[in-house]
């Protein structure tokens, strides 16, 4: 069951507000970043990454975020023009801000870290005069990434864009995207995580991104006493993920519904995320039924993280059709019923 309704009326599909970067994944991985000497440069970003995901998969997203204002800058902007992501709502830096770089180690396929630059970062410069309202209303639903909520004036555009979409009947979707460098420390993430995901339609996060959500006012609850909870608040979606374990989705009639990974080689251990929130949303967008979206989820999460790269190799519908065939034939349909 797909308990989500959109307005078929508006424009786009999805807007995505956060955080877009600069991946540099190393050509030369199975070494540490000290022994690395060559690496591919990549868009990154989580809400950039589903943006590029969904937009391969055919629906209509803007993006609302800020970016350098130098050649790096070029280079996220004309890769999502070349998408088709619309980058009206999109702003240069002023004041210096720089594109966040990210270096990823691939130690093994199961080992991986990464070491991001951060300081005065272009993502985190979004203010409140750069969310227009009418834009939003153009949309069937707003995507808040957690990590837009770590720092002003970032934090505050957030949430005027939060109180907007209330405002203008646009469901939002929040990404709880934890990323621990960018938080000062558990309490203001779990304060400001509340805040959000009290407002969502679709929450997105794994069991530990819940528990840090969830601390303020109802710390300690398992899977299906956080389902309940969100369900209580604004939620029509509640998505936990368990990694390798797989994966489910609770609705308030009390559907739940799981899945486990497609087996794949993998080459890293990091980009599934992004698929997977691309990939299920596209089946939410599409009223899909509730394990069909969530195969979509795990079998995009596959295909990425057997990928060098995340946002260029964000699959098609006929790609992620052909991936999810071939699983069955030689699995059967043990993704199902996680």
């Amino acid at each position: 069951m797909n308990t989500m309704k959109f307005d078929q009326n508006r424009p786009m599909d999805l807007i995505l507000l956060g955080r877009a970067a600069i991946d540099f994944n190393p050509v030369d991985y199975y070494m540490t970043l000290a022994e690395s000497t060559t690496f591919k440069k990549y868009v990154g970003g989580s809400p950039a990454n589903i943006a590029v995901g969904l937009s391969r998969l055919g629906k209509k997203c803007g993006f609302l975020g800020r970016v350098s204002d130098d050649r790096f800058g070029d280079f996220v902007t004309d890769f999502f023009k070349a998408e088709g992501i619309d980058t009206s709502q999109m702003r240069r830096c002023e004041n210096g801000e720089k594109l966040g770089l990210t270096f990823t180690e691939i130690r093994s396929p199961n080992e991986s870290s990464i070491l991001m630059y951060r300081n005065q970062a272009a993502d985190l410069a979004l203010n409140v005069g750069d969310i227009d309202e009418e834009y939003i209303k153009g949309a069937k639903a707003l995507l808040i990434s957690g990590t837009a909520l770590c720092e002003s004036p970032s934090r505050e555009a957030a949430l005027k864009a939060i109180f907007l979409a209330k405002r203008v009947n646009t469901p939002i979707i929040f990404d709880i995207d934890y990323r621990k460098y960018n938080w000062k420390n558990k309490d203001e993430t779990s304060i400001y995580y509340m805040t959000a995901a009290r407002e969502a339609a679709i929450i997105l996060g794994s069991r530990e991104e819940y528990d840090l959500a969830e601390a303020p006012a109802a710390p300690g609850m398992n899977d299906e006493e956080s389902a309940a909870y969100w369900h209580g608040m604004n939620a029509e979606i509640v998505v936990i993920k368990h990694g390798e374990k797989g994966s489910s989705a609770y609705t308030p009639d009390g559907g739940r519904y799981s899945v486990k990974p497609f087996p794949v080689n993998a080459l890293k251990g990091f980009g599934g995320g992004d698929g997977y929130a691309s990939a299920f949303l596209y089946g939410v967008f599409e009223g899909m039924d509730m394990t069909d979206c969530l195969e979509l989820g795990s079998a995009s999460a596959s295909l990425l993280v057997a990928s060098h790269g995340c946002a260029p190799n964000m699959p098609t519908p006929d790609e992620l059709k052909e991936f999810m065939a071939a699983g069955k034939r030689q699995y059967g349909d043990m993704v199902t019923g996680a």
